[in-house]
């Protein structure tokens, strides 16, 4: 039968690229009733927490856009239509969770020092990080103007183990996160994990990552001593609701096929 939840999952993995389907998701939400969105959205969640594999491959799609490229007010609109209809799946991905907290910091963040004698105009800086060689990486992952980290995430030099410090300082950068949640460094698996991981990490953005783990990384969310409560909660929620796949053992063995050979997972290839 050629369901509206078939019918959605052709239409997104039919665009050949992540930023396009989201871009292409961020369109239909915006242009159809909340209620009507949420429904079909709480299906296609539902179908990837049991591991349909369509199902699965557009959750990159909505989690993505969720964590990155939505509206506050057409998520607004998505959670009050999910408590109106029960929608579980759906709340799961979308719920608001209050941010951590975290102890507060002295002062506006050092701008590091580039060696220049001076103190680096926000418009230098980010040339730097835009046209920058290998030696400034380390000044510049310390930077913490989000102009800053947006310019140095689209470096083509940026590698990803550089994201991956980003996304691992603590205290958590929320802007830093924030900004990396709105590119492709998302669709790395170990990217997604560091920010898991990081307690200061902004709900916002973390919370739908955890529906893409693996059981195993599922299992080490919910075990994470310093992990969100909500988290830690969500990914045994999902942990029980996932049947094995590929062998998978009782511990929570791999169950997906290995990354890609720049990292990627292979569902976004």
């Amino acid at each position: 039968m050629d369901t509206d939840s078939a019918r959605f999952k052709r239409a997104v993995l039919s665009l050949p690229d992540v930023r396009l389907r989201i871009d292409w998701l961020d369109q239909h939400v915006q242009h159809q009733r909340a209620d009507i969105v949420a429904a079909l959205l709480d299906v296609v969640i539902g179908e990837s927490e049991i591991s349909e594999p369509k199902a699965r491959e557009v959750l990159v799609t909505i989690a993505l856009w969720v964590a990155g490229s939505a509206r506050e007010a057409d998520l607004d609109g998505l959670r009050q239509a999910a408590l109106d209809q029960r929608l579980l799946s759906l709340q799961r991905v979308i719920r608001r969770v209050p941010a951590p907290s975290q102890a507060p910091e002295s002062g506006e963040p050092r701008i590091p020092d580039y060696g220049a004698g001076r103190e680096l105009t926000l418009g230098e800086r980010r040339n730097l990080a835009r046209r920058s060689d290998r030696q400034r990486f380390d000044t510049l992952l310390r930077d913490p103007h989000p102009m800053v980290v947006s310019e140095l995430l689209a470096n083509p030099k940026t590698t990803e183990d550089d994201v991956v410090r980003l996304a691992a300082l603590r205290p958590a950068r929320a802007t830093t996160i924030e900004a990396l949640a709105r590119t492709r460094w998302l669709t790395r698996r170990r990217v997604r994990m560091t920010i898991l991981l990081n307690p200061g990490s902004p709900p916002r953005v973390a919370l739908p990552l955890v529906g893409l783990c693996t059981r195993s990384e599922l299992l080490e969310v919910a075990r994470g001593a310093d992990v969100p409560v909500i988290l830690r909660i969500t990914a045994n929620e999902l942990a029980e609701r996932r049947p094995p796949l590929f062998g998978e053992n009782a511990t929570g063995g791999s169950e997906w096929p290995e990354p890609g050979p720049d990292g990627t997972d292979r569902l976004l290839q």
